[in-house]
């Protein structure tokens, strides 16, 4: 598989006419050779000539066993030690790759290398040019193939089974924090091998913050509770939303949360092959806007996901690329109220030949729990 992508990719970066890329130890690393490191301060890159020849791994000698024995793909390997640091090893892999200075800019992360490592390379390779390599790989990783989407239906599934466990404990009096450990533990027990993200439970008035930090403050009667968390399953991610209520709820609560379920069905539904990202987040907004609540809809409709939990295609006003089948992303409309509170519903999509299919199947109408 990892010689596929390897093929995939130096395609696109001759189609590109880059003369080769930089991978910083995260996402596109992990996604080419299997391989997962600490991001430290010990310099650690492979280097990736576009002529399709092995990847060039400068690397810390103290990892070197470890990446021999667990990389996916061959590879040169170029290690160094603390007391000579990381310059030779960087010229030497630069020369075995390139030649000595890439004939044209290489690719870099944009939102993942740092100045240490581009100080490194241009000292490496003087005249050196880089450009953002981040929407190739990207293109790249947006469509999931067989393998990766049954991975990511055994994180939804996982999910699911603990969300439905942790709503079967929930309590008044509980605090959030009670309740994020309720949810760490039960998506454990499933056999995911961890958490998505650090899970969000935002209750009352806390709900109308989209990205609340979890407190002390006990579950109240007439809560809305948002939760919102995900499984870890064969290095794929899943990430579900739901909200529910602490008894029974006012009416202008409930107004909101027909709201965003209808605007969530109406995301979905517009999900098919060759729609956009703008298409599908004006289909969801347009409800919560002729709803009246338009500003308090304050984010994206969707981001894309998998072996990241945010990553790219985004459902987004101005995202005119069109969708291809096997494209993953989140569907999740929210409307948050300062004071009051808010919902958010959320669902993991997959682009299909027939339209959208939802990896996540729980409940959507408001579950009312004892007050």
């Amino acid at each position: 598989m990892q010689q596929d992508r390897l093929n995939r990719l130096t395609a696109a970066v001759q189609q590109a006419g880059l003369a080769g890329l930089a991978l910083m130890p995260a996402a596109n690393l992990k996604y080419l050779t299997g391989l997962t490191f600490h991001q430290g301060k010990r310099l650690t890159l492979v280097l990736v000539p576009a002529d399709g020849s092995a990847p060039c791994f400068i690397i810390p000698a103290l990892e070197l066993t470890q990446a021999q024995a667990n990389a996916t793909l061959p590879m040169r390997y170029f290690p160094w030690h603390d007391a000579d640091g990381p310059g030779e090893a960087l010229r030497q892999a630069v020369q075995d790759g390139f030649g000595g200075t890439p004939k044209g800019a290489i690719g870099v992360e944009y939102t993942a290398l740092r100045v240490m490592e581009l100080r490194a390379l241009e000292q490496a390779a003087p005249g050196l040019a880089t450009v953002d390599g981040t929407p190739l790989l990207a293109s790249l990783r947006m469509v999931k193939d067989d393998a990766e989407q049954a991975a990511m239906a055994e994180a939804a599934r996982m999910v699911e089974v603990a969300l439905e466990r942790v709503i079967n404990q929930m309590q008044v009096g509980m605090t959030e924090r009670d309740v994020s450990a309720i949810i760490t533990r039960e998506i454990m027990a499933t056999g995911a091998t961890g958490e998505s993200f650090d899970n969000i439970v935002a209750s009352g008035p806390n709900s109308a913050n989209p990205h609340h930090n979890n407190t002390d403050r006990p579950l109240q009667a007439g809560d809305l509770v948002i939760l919102d968390c995900g499984a870890a399953y064969g290095g794929y991610y899943s990430d579900i939303t739901r909200t529910v209520a602490m008894g029974e709820p006012g009416p202008e609560a409930r107004r909101i949360y027909e709201l965003v379920q209808a605007a969530n069905e109406a995301g979905r539904a517009a999900v098919r092959p060759g729609a956009t990202g703008h298409e599908v987040d004006r289909a969801a907004r347009s409800v919560i806007t002729n709803g009246g609540f338009g500003p308090y809809f304050v984010h994206r409709t969707g981001h894309g996901l998998g072996i990241e939990t945010h990553e790219l295609p985004d459902m987004v006003a101005g995202n005119h690329q069109p969708l291809a089948v096997g494209t993953t992303f989140t569907i999740e409309p929210g409307i948050y109220v300062p004071g009051m509170g808010g919902v958010r519903i959320e669902d993991d999509m997959v682009v299909t030949e027939e339209g959208g299919r939802s990896f996540t199947s729980f409940r959507r109408e408001l579950l009312v729990l004892p007050g």
